[in-house]
């Protein structure tokens, strides 16, 4: 018997198939930094434990790839205490009066769930799950309607698969991303990407110190227009809900062997990593703003577009001429164009924007309930309208979009599968077909 206890403890010890991953805290233990033990996920992939960066003397809490890294440099996807580091090397992770709390040398609260809630019938455990998930729950009830709290419903610079974006109406969060301090340095940055649900149709804004710098285009039912590189992948499937419960974006995995994450850089960018069977490094799948030229918020003023093949890049809309010409001389089409004939409000038409980023909808009005037949008519029977389009592209388009104000913040694409159709409002005499300098027909 004893031969036996042997060999089984060697092979649980040496043999990775047969390893035990500790993933649970259980309300009688405890973290720290001095006994060096960490929490594994099923799976092998994930890895929570303290950390610090570099030679700095502050320390952390968090979650981190356990097995992709590149050298010694580790990829942290979610940070606890990242406002409130510890001083030094003494820190503790326990669970006190059903709330986890992270002690410091003098046994001072510097991080904690902050939940109010009575005593629980059974005891609580913190768990780290196969999805990067770090999470509290009653010890006899692992069901994820059943989590006191997630890690998921906080984070900081990373989106992981599962993990959603945006806001979860029932439990008031709004889940954005906040990018780091710099790259030793995980406190919150200056850079955020959160969604905006206020009006119209909700869109996820990159912000540099509150102000707004790039805009991801309303969901079209495939991706997010202002986004074209994130889509059609065979191992990567997206999500987007919009209920009176949640407005939220996530993506999942279809191949276990593939790692992708979402992750909002100091320098100002939304980055798509991947990591396949025969990487060496995460490798850069996408970012955004694609070219800062056309993709920096209001890089154009209103009813004007951008397009780089143009020189300059910001050009009118048929039927709108520069409002001021000295700024445009100058390359500078910030202050938009203006219509060279008023609306009537009868005997107005359209012209067919191909392959745009919609203009932004902050004060759009939108009916997913009828086609473009409707909204068009729809639109000419408001004299307020000045422009329309799908709200969904699938299946020949549905939904309607319909705008009332000067159009802003769009540009043009040149792929046949990216952008979408803008139907921009003219009066009779600017739907006339024109003739260029070279005597082609232009409209």
């Amino acid at each position: 018997t004893f031969s036996f206890l042997l060999v089984f403890v060697f092979l649980i010890l040496f043999h990775p198939a047969l390893s035990i991953y500790f993933n649970i805290l259980s309300s009688t233990e405890t973290l720290t930094i001095s006994d060096n033990r960490t929490l594994v996920s099923p799976g092998d992939v994930f890895e929570l434990g303290f950390f610090k960066i570099t030679s700095s003397s502050r320390w952390y809490l968090g979650i981190w790839y356990k097995k992709l890294y590149f050298g010694s440099i580790k990829t942290y996807v979610w940070v606890a205490n990242r406002d409130s580091p510890l001083s030094n090397a003494i820190g503790i992770l326990k669970i006190s009066g059903n709330n986890l709390f992270i002690l410091d040398h003098s046994n001072k609260s510097v991080w904690s769930t902050n939940l109010t809630r009575g005593n629980e019938r059974s005891p609580v455990v913190a768990e780290l799950l196969a999805n990067g998930n770090f999470v509290m729950r009653d010890s006899n009830n692992n069901d994820a309607s059943g989590f006191l709290w997630q890690s998921f419903d906080y984070p900081t610079d990373t989106l992981l698969p599962e993990m959603k974006l945006g806001y979860d109406l029932k439990k008031g969060l709004n889940r954005l991303l906040t990018s780091w301090r710099s790259s030793d340095d995980p406190s919150s940055g200056e850079i955020s990407y959160q969604l905006d649900t206020q009006r119209g149709m909700p869109e996820f804004y990159l912000l540099i110190n509150g102000s707004r710098y790039h805009r991801s285009g309303p969901w079209n039912g495939v991706q997010f227009n202002g986004i074209p590189e994130d889509q059609k992948l065979s191992y990567m499937v997206y999500n987007y809900i919009e209920n009176d419960e949640e407005v939220a974006y996530s993506f999942r995995m279809t191949n276990n062997s593939i790692y992708s994450r979402l992750t909002i850089s100091f320098e100002g960018f939304l980055e798509r990593y991947t990591w396949t069977p025969t990487s060496i490094a995460w490798n850069l799948f996408w970012s955004s703003p694609v070219d800062i030229r056309c993709d920096v918020y209001m890089a154009c003023g209103p009813d004007a577009y951008c397009n780089l093949n143009t020189s300059p890049l910001c050009n009118c809309i048929q039927g709108f001429k520069r409002s001021n010409e000295q700024q445009w001389d100058v390359r500078d089409g910030s202050s938009g164009c203006i219509r060279e004939t008023r609306l009537s409000c009868s005997g107005d038409g359209f012209t067919r924007m191909k392959k745009m980023k919609l203009p932004e909808t902050t004060t759009a009005i939108v009916d997913r309930s009828i086609g473009v037949k409707e909204c068009e008519k729809r639109c000419l029977s408001d004299c307020n309208c000045t422009a329309f389009a799908n709200a969904d592209i699938r299946n020949g388009g549905t939904g309607c979009v319909i705008w009332t104000t000067g159009l802003e913040d769009i540009r043009t694409y040149f792929a046949a599968d990216l952008g979408q159709d803008l139907y921009v409002r003219l009066a009779a005499a600017d739907l006339v077909k024109k003739s260029n300098a070279n005597g082609k027909i232009i409209s």
